[in-house]
């Protein structure tokens, strides 16, 4: 990975489930130190942009790239996959990705969830794992839930030990699929902390949200997708503040409270 190039690039992605073209050419770049937000309506093809990115949902053309190494695929249209499991695995490593719903492992101690893909996966030392791993729980403001199961913390602080998850791989850029859509509005504002706290921190992100004051708060740069296309784009003063779209204007004026 160059230090220059952008840490996730997507260049003229196209993406269908069968008859359905759910993004029709869309780009995208996220440089270093950069927060991107997706936003537009259910349906426009957020979430499935930001699992291409992962290489969660294959695409049938254009190129993703990681640090400016270009995904190897193999095969055309409803038929291409990733040519490369190990460069698969090696990007994959380097992209957590909090999803709208926490998938912790009711199984598992909080501390064991935030631990287990660093040693398993990376095989990390767990004692160096459990070390940092207490330190993320800290930072997110759960410290003190470490040794507790997930079925006993609130829905707020779930998603922050999924947070506290997604760090402790340490990877390059993080991936935030509406992570507080399924939260109570008391809760949401728990988890916008964190977020904002990381944005501070200039860490690289995506994320896909409905929340607009968010998207207004922490980002760099908004893109509008309509349509499986982009719609506007621009850094977020211009889109919430003056929108040119007759379509992002009707969008924000049923999206931003009064």
């Amino acid at each position: 990975m160059t230090a220059t190039a952008p840490v996730i690039e997507i260049r003229d992605l196209h993406k269908s489930y069968g008859s359905l073209e759910v993004l029709k050419g869309v780009s995208i770049r996220a440089d270093r130190g950069e927060v991107i937000s997706l936003i537009g309506s259910s349906g426009s093809g957020k979430s499935t942009l930001l699992r291409c990115c992962n290489l969660l949902e294959d695409s049938q053309r254009g190129e993703v790239l990681f640090g400016g190494e270009a995904v190897k695929w193999a095969g055309e249209g409803l038929a291409r996959r990733p040519a490369d499991r190990a460069q698969v695995t090696r990007f994959r490593t380097n992209l957590s990705m909090v999803f709208q719903q926490f998938n912790l492992w009711s199984h598992m101690t909080i501390l064991q969830n935030v631990m287990e893909a660093p040693v398993t996966v990376l095989k990390r030392d767990p004692k160096e794992v459990e070390v940092l791993a207490r330190s993320l729980l800290a930072k997110v403001g759960i410290g003190d839930k470490a040794d507790n199961w997930p079925a006993q913390l609130s829905g707020g602080q779930q998603q922050r030990a999924a947070i506290a998850r997604a760090l402790c791989m340490q990877p390059e850029a993080l991936l935030f699929d509406e992570p507080t859509s399924a939260l109570d509005p008391e809760l949401q504002q728990e988890v916008v902390k964190v977020i904002k706290d990381l944005a501070n921190e200039h860490r690289t992100m995506i994320l896909v949200t409905h929340d607009m004051r968010l998207a207004a708060d922490v980002s760099d740069h908004v893109i509008f997708l309509h349509k499986g296309l982009i719609e506007e784009e621009g850094p977020p003063a211009q889109l919430f503040g003056a929108p040119k779209s007759e379509r992002l204007q009707q969008f924000l004026s049923a999206s931003v409270p009064a």
